[in-house]
């Protein structure tokens, strides 16, 4: 779906969601000129600085050649060496919406006027974003302390000395100052991460609609979501969470009681376990929103007081810790969906047979389903372990500290893509569960739901192969988590 509404770059106010827009549905982006004049001032005072000072990376070298002078003869190439010397990736290429998305988080980045760049770099990727012009960009270089190589090799490619991957733009002149003014940033690990919150947040809100679905087909109880329990304890993700499934199941509107006193954990605990995922999504969208927005070059360029500073502002601990946080809520989030599963399967609890087989004794039914929800649990488990429990030392012994938010941004898609199928698995035995019992829904949106996954997933009552079934109930959530409320 094409977004054709321009997304305004100031510097200042550039949302998650745009960042969206533009790298997956081809919204375009407008410079503001008051941000381009202001990055303009900061090119000036970065030039001049560097005429009367020493200034990081524009008249020295860089990590421990900090205090390597660059000689004035040389002044002219020492960026385009800087670049070139940097511009070290391997690997496979990045997706063309990774690539997408870290140019306009660099474009507005710049646009705050921090780096010190020639305001010709801004118009050039402005113009790049217009012609969807993509460099081929290694996805291996980074460890959350700068995005350093994938930078470098978006500034060569926009001086033409590396291809582009379709159409191209003619070459743009690197200052002497450009190079390092550029590629400090983490704009392609925030463009990963971004997207990786934008799936994650879908399928956290479709994951509402799922268990509304388990919660009919298994006859839940209305009481573990009643307003009255979770203000008693108001956190705010598990208040939403079961305020959605209040609205999902019309339970404010005098329920039926359920099958049983007291249910399992997988409904019982819903919200208690998913609210902390929704709570570690927002979490990381707030972090996020100030990145995306940040003069974080090292140097700083302030305009206002016509000053350079140098500092560690390239650090990303904030974004790897945020990451690492949201894998352990969504692992036990996960966890609840294959238990969920596990009690649709359990005849003591839906009064249909085993695994919710319907042909002769013996038949297997979506047991195997077990199998490919734990599999995926299995990878999630592993995408969950923490990236912050460990760090390096580089540069000779300058930089030893690194948050590995590149690989916490990059586990956390893997965890997105395992959480996916979990979520598929636990749908496909919800949707059979209903259609086995013929249960009367009640009129609320989960039948509306109901509805349109059984159009959706076929039902064979043999036993069968269940790939294409996964597959399709995967292509079903995402259309849930279109018509699902937001928090």
């Amino acid at each position: 779906m094409t977004d054709s509404t321009p997304i305004r770059i100031t510097g200042t106010n550039l949302r998650c969601a745009d960042v969206v827009r533009a790298a997956r549905r081809g919204a375009t982006v407008d410079l503001d000129d008051e941000a381009l004049k202001r990055a303009g001032r900061a090119y000036e005072i970065a030039r001049d600085s560097g005429a009367k000072r020493a200034v990081y990376g524009r008249t020295t070298g860089v990590g421990a050649n900090r205090h390597a002078v660059v000689a004035p003869d040389a002044v002219d190439q020492h960026g385009l060496r800087l670049l070139r010397s940097h511009a070290g990736g391997s690997g496979d290429p990045l997706p063309d919406d990774v690539v997408r998305g870290a140019l306009v988080i660099r474009l507005n980045q710049l646009a705050a006027a921090g780096s010190g760049v020639h305001p010709r770099l801004l118009r050039a990727l402005e113009s790049a974003l217009r012609e969807d012009a993509l460099p081929s960009v290694h996805a291996r270089g980074a460890i959350g302390t700068g995005d350093l190589t994938a930078l470098a090799e978006i500034a060569l490619t926009l001086a033409g000395e590396r291809p582009w991957t379709g159409k191209g733009l003619a070459p743009v002149p690197v200052s002497p100052g450009d190079a390092l003014a550029f590629i400090s940033s983490n704009a392609v690990t925030l463009a990963e991460s971004v997207l990786a919150w934008h799936e994650l947040r879908r399928l956290l809100r479709a994951s509402h609609v799922i268990t509304a679905l388990s919660y009919c087909a298994l006859r839940g109880s209305p009481e573990a979501f009643s307003e009255a329990v979770h203000t008693a304890r108001p956190h705010h993700g598990s208040l939403h969470c079961a305020a959605e499934m209040r609205r999902l199941l019309r339970l404010d509107d005098d329920p039926p009681a359920g099958r049983r006193l007291q249910d399992p954990f997988g409904l019982r605990a819903f919200p208690q376990v998913h609210g902390p995922a929704l709570d570690a999504g927002d979490a990381l969208e707030r972090i996020l929103a100030i990145d995306i927005n940040a003069a974080a070059e090292n140097p700083l360029i302030d305009i206002d007081g016509e000053q350079v500073y140098h500092h560690g502002q390239f650090s990303t601990a904030y974004l790897a810790l945020a990451l690492d946080g949201l894998r352990a809520a969504l692992h036990h989030a996960a966890e609840l969906s294959a238990a969920r599963l596990s009690d649709l399967v359990e005849p003591d609890l839906t009064g249909l047979p085993p695994f919710l087989a319907a042909g002769p004794a013996g038949s297997s039914g979506i047991m195997i389903l077990e199998y490919v929800a734990h599999d995926a649990l299995g990878q999630l488990r592993h995408a969950a372990a923490p990236v912050t429990l460990g760090t390096a030392v580089i540069s000779r012994g300058l930089e030893d500290h690194a948050s590995f938010s590149t690989q916490a941004a990059r586990s956390t898609a893997s965890a997105v893509s395992a959480y996916r199928t979990v979520l598929a698995c636990e749908l496909i035995g919800a949707v059979r569960a209903l259609r086995m019992s013929g249960a009367d829904l009640p009129p609320a949106p989960v039948t509306d739901a109901f509805a349109v996954a059984a159009e959706r997933l076929p039902y064979v009552a043999e036993d069968h192969p269940l790939s294409d079934e996964i597959e399709r109930a995967e292509a079903v959530i995402e259309e849930f988590a279109d018509r699902s409320h937001t928090s």
